[in-house]
């Protein structure tokens, strides 16, 4: 089969014969034997250590799990692996269960040693390895993937006394940033992208059934009783498929649809904003602008506390050596960019975020989503950046039940109906 390619990250470096012995026996058993085969091998060699059939694998095993470089190589090596099997059983929907199971192999206990000498100081260093992979962000990567397969039926009530990491199946637009990583190849990227694909085609077919099952009972309700009991007898019910009520979710509908500023929609005020912008004025003048048009959609009561001069000290402190120069398609992308920091969190290291607390207290959640809407409808190239943020946040949160961080919780749940609304295909005009 050959050497295995590097990857990205920290895979830039030589991968050893050792691991490409492992890498090609898992490469060629993948597409021969079956998903139950292949996860009980992969746990007599990673899991229990019993090793394989094959002398030469288990040779190699050996000197990798001995190797002094194992602290730093065995968690890449165990990773890739994983994936060299998920990627392939990826392509069938059928075998998410597989994929599931495999991931949770490292949830379980291994058998008792059951080995002296030699073969017990290596099962016991085996041990410790897997031990520091599942303190990895690489296993915490798996972990969610197998959350994004995994489909629970769970009471409102359960839910919200769950991790918020168990939430990261509703929201497509953090896949890419919280089950890739470093080291994804360009196959586990394809994977992700398809599977956010599917997940955000399906959560706007299911809101657009509910929308129209919703426009129908109120017509019908306004018949009469009776014509509402024949319609609801008549056809199957659409569920809510938010976590919002249904009169949060009615309200955020007309508010990423509707008329909102001065009786234009979101789509219109950037439109009108960009035609302003396309007589290219110098940059001083189009952060001035741009204070005005994000200072709109926001309370006037909040805005006049703190929140108005925050966000043109921002403005005015970006890039202030080029306020004489033009405005260019680069000032653009990067003042939007640096408004997301502002307006939601830098990065993973620096992770103060109390604009955006404070902002979602006080102005709501709806229309928090909708002032990061008019960014991104702003200048599009900056929504893989507020997704990446709003990762970061989710990331930070994961642990943390989500009623507890119940503001985190409406944001997302907007912003995927703002998502589908303004990029997607939901067809939502009928509440309009």
């Amino acid at each position: 089969m050959g050497v295995i390619e590097a990857g990205n990250g920290y895979n830039n470096r030589q991968i050893t014969p050792e691991e490409s012995r492992i890498y090609d026996y898992f490469l060629h058993l993948v597409d021969r034997e079956s998903t139950d085969s292949l996860i009980e091998r992969f746990r007599r060699l990673f899991i229990e250590g019993n090793g394989s059939e094959n002398v030469q694998v288990n040779q190699a095993f050996y000197k990798v799990v001995t190797s002094r470089a194992a602290e730093v190589d065995f968690p890449h090596i165990v990773n890739r692996c994983c994936h060299i099997l998920i990627n392939r059983w990826q392509l069938n929907i059928r075998s998410n269960d597989a994929i599931i199971t495999l991931i949770h192999l490292f949830d379980s206990a291994p058998s008792p040693y059951g080995a002296t000498g030699q073969r017990s100081r290596v099962i016991q260093r085996l041990r410790q390895l897997i031990k520091k992979f599942i303190a990895t962000e690489q296993y915490g990567t798996l972990q969610r993937l197998a959350t994004v397969l995994e489909q629970q039926v769970v009471s409102r009530e359960e839910l919200f006394k769950a991790p918020l990491g168990t939430l990261i199946r509703r929201y497509p637009y953090l896949y890419e940033h919280c089950l890739l990583g470093d080291e994804s190849t360009q196959e586990q990227q394809h994977t992700i992208q398809r599977l956010q694909s599917q997940h955000q085609r399906q959560f706007e077919v299911d809101l657009s059934q509910y929308v129209l099952y919703q426009v129908r009972c109120a017509k019908a309700a306004r018949q009469g009783k009776a014509q509402l009991d024949a319609l609801q007898q008549r056809i199957q019910p659409a569920t809510n498929p938010t976590l919002l009520t249904n009169y949060e979710l009615a309200a955020s509908v007309r508010h990423f649809t509707g008329k909102v500023n001065g009786g234009e929609t979101y789509r219109d005020l950037a439109k009108g904003f960009h035609a302003q912008s396309s007589y290219r004025p110098l940059y001083g003048q189009f952060k001035k602008d741009l204070h005005q048009y994000l200072s709109e959609s926001v309370d006037p009561a909040f805005a006049k506390q703190r929140f108005n001069q925050q966000l043109c000290n921002n403005l005015k402190s970006t890039f202030t050596d080029l306020d004489h120069q033009p405005l260019s398609d680069f000032l653009m992308v990067r003042t939007c960019g640096q408004l997301l920091n502002f307006l939601v969190v830098e990065n993973s290291r620096k992770l103060n975020h109390f604009t955006f607390v404070d902002l979602v207290g006080n102005v709501g959640a709806t229309a928090t989503t909708g002032l990061l809407l008019k960014v991104v409808l702003l200048c599009t190239k900056v929504k893989p950046y507020l997704e990446k943020r709003l990762a970061i946040l989710f990331s930070h949160y994961e642990s943390t039940t989500q009623e507890s961080v119940l503001w985190l919780v409406q944001v997302l749940e907007n912003l995927n109906i703002a998502f589908s609304t303004n990029f997607g295909n939901a067809n939502l005009s009928l509440v309009v």
